[in-house]
């Protein structure tokens, strides 16, 4: 028994006099002393955290040389080999990551929505409860600083830019026709509805050089990944109805809906300012599947929209009006996968498809026209450190347009072009502490049409003043092709990019349900498209020698905090922009631009009424119009707009709700603009007609029901 004792007693004491003690203190770069950190042994379990005061210490049995690993929360993790028998009060020292979600963000140009967005400003929500927008992606981005109201157009105008210098990508792929088809001066809205979409980023200038073939913006669109469960969901509404339903798997997810629109009964009842021999109709759907791989995710989208119209117009130059019927035929298809491999590596990849083909009829005369577009691309991205990541990729655009145009008495002409336009960029994030950061790289591209290549840098920078608040720069030159409108006379004329470059300052400050932003910028504009002609024709001389410029201040206010149940955004902008192109014959501020713009957007949640109502008010200045009675080029100008719109939701039980809105709830008299005849009448006058809103006001009643597994979702994002 005395030597078993004997034995247990050497063996403890071997063992306690093989330990060794390790001991420090953990501090910051400024030598504070940091509590709570986790010190250890790699691939031991030997450790230990600091205390208050960041002093640590603890025993071990290992010996030699080691890896001693020290982490805490939004510091970086630190790795550094030791000897075990001389680490005895030790600094160890922790740099703060310059990662953390407070640290500083690139926001110059960019208003983004989501949740992985570190700045909200608008998501799908704030989208189809905003009074006013009828579920419209763009009619909410117009209640934005920095964007132009243009009602009789309804697409995308920014700082002093035409709709077609805006891009909207899905998913990073490009979308070559974002908007229905109309007609001239009846608005048409954005083909996407939002509900689809988890995220959005809404880039006003000065955006990453992943993103090319636009002077003035890009309007990024994101998918949402992964539906949350079983559903279907139905819609009765004045204008038509829908049914969609969504089944969802244990790795996989299939959403599927159609809907059809028909404004005829709706206009029997409700007076209009133009008049209809067919108002719009249309029959669309569409289909999302998701596949999530152990290492990403795949997304195929497919759509197609059938629409047609016909519409007697007034015809300043004569008695008759102008017969205008239009049908379009659009389908669209999106594939991308965005997945991860390596060590550290993420790819996003991927491609897309539109097609779209109208035929018009102009009294007796035809115009017929169909794009093919395609977009491929691959990005690739690496994550080095906390402080640098670097990106590049590669694009390739495909773009055929055809159009044949046949008078009632003559021969067919036929436009078209052929485009291909092959780019590459880089881009690299860095991070030189929680509060300063850059983005700068470059993209490159050709343009086999135009027979040109262009080189465009790319800088944004970023600096954090306070805990909630930031300033940023950025700087970009951006190319893009003539519009369609000019290209399709590329068989006649050899045309140039047209190019822009950006100058943007922007101060944010963000805090609980609060956000404040203000951006002054400056944009030249060169190599616009100019003609000698009255309108664009195929025996028009073009040049490249148009220029301008646009620069301004834009304010935004948002606050979910202050009053109760109340969230509210206020926008203003403010813009000089004027442009020496088209026929102009000199530099004047063009027709869509008003110097002064102001937007309330209102929502408030009754709980006792189980209701949310709205108002949105939106304020513009006159806009620009020439006179030729007047000697002065471009020297008219339109009364001030205003439209205060209203909406109200009513939940009727979890999962139905009944919903209503009404636009210009005021009857506000708006004109857009004016139309002036070719030619004096006898008195030397050339005549005019007032170019306004095709009704007064729009109203709109909707039921929604959803049945799901929860019996608790409900329809009133899509609304």
């Amino acid at each position: 028994m005395k030597s078993i004792a004997t034995t247990i007693i050497l063996f403890f004491s071997s063992f306690l006099f093989a330990q060794a003690t390790l001991s420090g203190k953990v501090v910051d770069k400024k030598g504070n002393p940091i509590a709570g950190a986790n010190i250890y042994i790699d691939g031991a379990y030997d450790g230990a955290t600091s205390n208050a005061k960041g002093q640590f210490s603890f025993n071990t049995t290992v010996t030699g040389k080691q890896v001693l690993i020290a982490s805490f929360l939004v510091y970086e993790t630190v790795e550094m080999e030791i000897d075990v028998a001389s680490f005895q009060d030790k600094v160890v020292v922790l740099k703060e990551n310059a990662n953390t979600l407070d640290a500083v963000v690139i926001s110059a140009g960019v208003m983004e929505s989501g949740d992985k967005a570190r700045v909200a400003m608008l998501k799908p929500l704030d989208i189809v409860t905003t009074a006013g927008s009828a579920g419209n992606i763009i009619a909410a981005l117009q209640t934005l600083p920095g964007t132009q109201s243009v009602g009789e157009d309804g697409r995308l105008f920014v700082r002093g830019g035409e709709a077609n210098e805006t891009q909207t990508f899905v998913d990073g792929i490009r979308v070559a026709q974002p908007y229905n088809a109309t007609i001239g001066n009846v608005p048409t809205r954005g083909r996407f509805s939002p509900f689809l979409f988890s995220g959005i980023a809404f880039s006003t200038g000065g955006y990453s050089a992943e993103y090319g073939e636009a002077l003035s913006s890009v309007l990024l669109l994101n998918t949402e990944d992964n539906p949350d469960q079983n559903k279907t969901e139905i819609s009765l509404m004045t204008v038509g109805l829908g049914v969609g339903h969504t089944q969802k798997w244990s790795k996989s997810s299939l959403s599927v809906n159609t809907s059809y629109v028909n404004l005829a009964p709706y206009q029997a009842v409700i007076p209009q300012n133009v008049e209809w021999n067919s108002p719009f109709q249309s029959l669309s759907g569409e289909t999302v599947y998701r596949y999530n791989f152990n290492n990403g995710i795949l997304k195929v989208y497919g759509a197609f929209d059938a629409s047609k119209m016909d519409i007697n117009q007034e015809n300043i130059n004569g008695p008759d009006k102008i017969r205008i019927d239009l049908n379009n035929n659009n389908f669209y298809f999106n594939s991308s996968y965005n997945g991860h491999f390596g060590t550290g590596w993420k790819i996003v990849s991927g491609l897309s498809y539109g097609y779209s083909k109208n035929q018009i009829g102009l009294n007796l005369d035809k115009v017929a026209n169909d794009e093919n577009a395609a977009h491929f691309k691959t990005k690739l991205k690496k994550r080095f450190s906390n402080a640098f990541t670097l990106s590049f990729g590669a694009d390739y655009f495909i773009t055929k347009f055809g159009e044949n145009f046949t008078p009632n008495l003559g021969s067919t002409k036929t436009n078209g072009y052929d485009s291909n336009i092959v780019a590459a960029y880089t881009e690299a994030d860095i991070l030189f502490s929680k509060k300063i950061a850059a983005k700068v790289g470059f993209r490159v591209s050709n343009n086999n049409l135009l027979d040109e290549t262009s080189l465009s840098p790319r800088i944004s920078m970023a600096y954090k003043v306070a805990k909630n608040s930031q300033f940023s720069l950025a700087y970009g030159d951006f190319t893009q092709s003539p519009s369609v409108d000019y290209i399709k006379y590329s068989k006649y004329h050899q045309f140039e990019s047209e190019k822009a470059s950006h100058y943007i300052i922007n101060f944010q400050y963000s805090k609980d349900k609060q956000t404040l932003r203000a951006e002054a910028y400056y944009k030249s504009y060169n190599n616009l498209v100019k003609y000698d002609t009255p309108t664009i024709a195929y025996n028009s001389v073009f040049n490249n020698l148009g220029s301008g410029y646009a620069k301004g201040l834009d304010l935004f206010w948002r606050d979910g905090k202050s009053v109760k149940n109340l969230e509210y955004w206020l926008s203003y902008s403010y813009i000089d922009s004027q442009r020496d192109y088209k026929n102009f014959p000199s530099k004047v501020t063009p027709t869509f631009v008003a110097n002064h713009s102001l937007s309330l957007v209102t929502k408030y949640f009754i709980t006792d009424w189980r209701s949310q109502v709205g108002f949105t008010n939106s304020f513009s200045s006159g806009r620009p119009y020439n006179n030729p009675n007047e000697t002065q080029f471009m020297n008219g100008k339109t009364k001030a707009y205003n439209s205060l719109s209203f909406n109200w939701a009513y939940l009727i039980s979890p999962q139905k709700i009944l919903y209503f809105s009404a636009s210009n709830v005021l009857g506000t008299q708006n004109v857009f603009g004016y139309e002036y005849a070719n030619s004096p009448d006898l008195t030397g006058t050339y005549t005019r007609r007032a170019i306004t809103p095709t009704a007064d006001r729009f109203f709109f009643v909707g039921f929604f029901w959803t049945i799901s597994n929860d019996k608790k979702d409900n329809q009133l994002k899509n609304l």
